[in-house]
């Protein structure tokens, strides 16, 4: 990680320079490229402060942190650092993970409620899919193309769910909630 450090009302401190190139080198793991950390230790009466901005693979992590010892405030600062990352590196691989699947597998779920006990409870099978808003045509177009007997799309006109499906004779039904 490409590090600079600068001091504020503190003598430059090679023993400090190093300390912190060494921990934020320890957050290159984070990084799938080259990074970039200026650091700011400065000293206000009694204070010492450690501000630290990290910029890399798209991200921009600022973090501060006071206390009475510099190399406290340099441990604790970084913490806060890994948690912001970490938090951030989650996030993006959520939200690209996310995009990715158009539907979920199939679940089974058993129905708590059962009649007699000698019978086994019926198995429902429940299909997660997402929808997007199109045409009747449009759907009829969609349902030409697929194998599946049914299409859920969202109604662009009413903005309504509907339901395309394929009957036997070859025509499609069309299943709508009532206006």
């Amino acid at each position: 990680m490409n590090t600079s450090v600068r001091f504020k009302n503190l003598e430059s401190s090679d023993a400090l320079k190093s300390y912190v190139s060494e921990k934020l080198d320890r957050m290159d793991k984070y990084f799938n490229g080259p990074a970039e950390a200026n650091v700011v230790l400065s000293i206000e009466k009694f204070r010492h402060s450690a501000e630290i901005h990290i910029i890399g693979d798209r991200l921009a992590i600022n973090g501060k942190e006071e206390t009475e010892e510099m190399y406290s405030a340099i441990d604790m600062v970084l913490d806060k650092l890994e948690v912001q990352i970490k938090k951030n590196k989650q996030k993006s691989r959520d939200y690209r993970a996310k995009g990715k699947t158009v539907s979920q597998p199939l679940e089974e779920t058993v129905l708590e409620e059962t009649v007699d006990d000698s019978t086994p409870p019926p198995r429902v099978r429940v299909h997660n899919i997402e929808y997007k808003p199109m045409d009747v045509d449009e759907a009829v177009m969609q349902m030409d193309l697929i194998k599946d007997n049914f299409l859920v799309f969202t109604n662009a006109r009413t903005d309504c769910v509907n339901v395309l499906y394929r009957q036997k004779d070859g025509n499609y039904g069309l299943i709508q909630p009532r206006p």
